[in-house]
């Protein structure tokens, strides 16, 4: 096994050189699983193109507000601070810019737009999530602080050398002016090439201002559920979940990565949040699910559980939400 170029620190219940999923241990797909699912995939087709009515936000604004960027990309705005969630602005989630998942909206906010940033809540190192064009821009035009889990500051500093950055491991808290971010664990895993899988953390971000909490799960999949019943136990439910509804499909390659909209539902009332919204769907066509299907399977999941379709919304880019 290559040694750990991103991270090396002491053993914990989720690393050993390399960092792993604990509620349960899940195996790596092999490279036979993803020709598999090649070889296999029945894509639903999806548009090229949706319109998208993007918003300007407030530069500071009272209480909380949420603003949908698209895919894992939300702007928080609480305790009178900025925060910006996995941002990509790219149109295309990849290595590079001539090939790979092509977006089919337009961001819900332009990046011009954007208030000052004080601080980018990074979950991981997936393309989708760390984008190495929308960081150098954030970092030239708003010198953030970027919070993100072990190993991760490596990949960051190679990107933006002048890079603000703090890292925390599971339960870890990072004190901002008025604004409390604790990391919390997901089922997920890391990778920017062939050889470096696992060796930087994933995350969640539990986000609290007063007595308002959003908690942003990243990337996750659903496990055995317990994780979210401790954060439940050890953070108090959110007054905002944002759970992740879309790339599930199939289940047998997504399952141990990526949540469906049934296990969203799920998470929400481990969470007893009271409100939810919809993210990681509808931009990127990453799996063989169409941008539509998150949408139906979330609306079935609600009526069998029983929940009034607004306590989870999934709006499209360029929704805004205000906490009351």
């Amino acid at each position: 096994m290559p040694k750990n170029r991103y991270y090396d620190g002491p053993t914990s219940d989720h690393f050993n050189g390399r960092f792993f999923n604990i509620a349960p241990v899940t195996h790596d797909k092999t490279f036979a699983d993803i020709r598999r699912w090649r070889k296999t995939s029945k894509r639903a087709p999806w548009p090229t193109h949706v319109p998208v009515h993007p918003a300007r936000p407030d530069t500071r604004v009272d209480g909380t507000r949420i603003t949908l960027v698209g895919h894992a990309t939300v702007l928080i705005q609480t305790g009178g601070l900025n925060l910006l969630t996995d941002p990509v602005w790219s149109q295309r989630c990849s290595p590079v810019q001539f090939a790979g998942p092509k977006r089919v909206c337009a961001p819900g906010v332009r990046f011009e737009d954007l208030p000052p940033i004080d601080a980018v809540l990074l979950s991981h190192n997936h393309y989708d999530h760390l984008d190495v064009a929308t960081m150098r821009r954030l970092v030239a035009r708003h010198d953030p602080l970027i919070v993100t889990p072990l190993g991760n500051d490596t990949l960051v500093r190679r990107i933006a050398p002048r890079a603000r950055i703090v890292t925390g491991d599971w339960w870890d808290e990072q004190q901002l002016p008025g604004v409390t971010v604790t990391f919390v664990p997901a089922q997920h895993w890391s990778a920017r090439g062939l050889y470096d899988r696992r060796m930087a953390l994933w995350c969640g971000f539990h986000v609290r201002a007063g007595d308002r909490s959003v908690y942003f799960a990243g990337d996750t999949g659903y496990g055995d559920g317990s994780l979210f019943d401790t954060i439940r136990a050890r953070l108090g439910s959110p007054d905002t979940a944002l759970l992740p509804i879309g790339a599930y499909a199939p289940r047998w390659f997504m399952a141990d990565q990526h949540t469906d909209p049934a296990e969203a539902v799920r998470i929400l009332q481990h969470l007893d949040a009271p409100q939810a919204v919809g993210i990681h769907w509808g931009v990127f066509p990453l799996s063989d699910e169409g941008r539509d299907e998150p949408l139906r399977d979330l609306a079935h999941a609600l009526a069998e559980h029983g929940i009034a379709p607004g306590r989870f919304r999934h709006d499209e880019p360029g929704a805004v939400f205000t906490l009351s």
